[in-house]
């Protein structure tokens, strides 16, 4: 908690946008951050929404230390931010908290990667229900 410090972000701000420098991370403490996918050519819309406990933010840990994602306060946020920077170098001094830090970090990207998998395959299945009704 050392390289923490409490932070409220106001709903409708964007906390990061895809592509942009990983610097900082959030445990969230209130509140619902929407993780999206738009940019030039393409708006997929909102991919996840994150509330209580979550952790925002893992790209900060992977090189080269860019969002894979963006990110918007849906409502009211308070939550601890962390300067990244300070985190990894504390992680490269200790091996023992790096390792146990990774692999949490790991255990939300694996969760967040199967939340998504159900989601599309939800996606898939309507869409193949829709295609298996007679043509009248």
């Amino acid at each position: 908690m050392e390289f923490a410090r409490p932070v409220s972000i106001p709903a409708g701000t964007r906390i990061f946008e895809d592509r942009g420098p990983a610097d900082r991370f959030w445990v969230i403490r209130t509140g619902a951050v929407n993780l999206d996918l738009r940019g030039p050519g393409r708006d997929v819309g909102t991919l996840d929404m994150l509330g209580h406990g979550d952790l925002l933010g893992w790209s900060w840990l992977v090189p080269p230390y860019t969002w894979h994602l963006g990110a918007e306060a849906f409502s009211l946020v308070r939550a601890d931010e962390f300067d990244a920077r300070a985190v990894r170098a504390l992680c490269n001094e200790d091996p023992v908290l790096g390792l146990a830090l990774t692999r949490r970090v790991l255990e939300v990207v694996a969760d967040r990667l199967q939340a998504t998998r159900v989601r599309l395959l939800g996606i898939d299945a309507a869409y193949e229900s829709e295609r298996a009704l007679p043509v009248e």
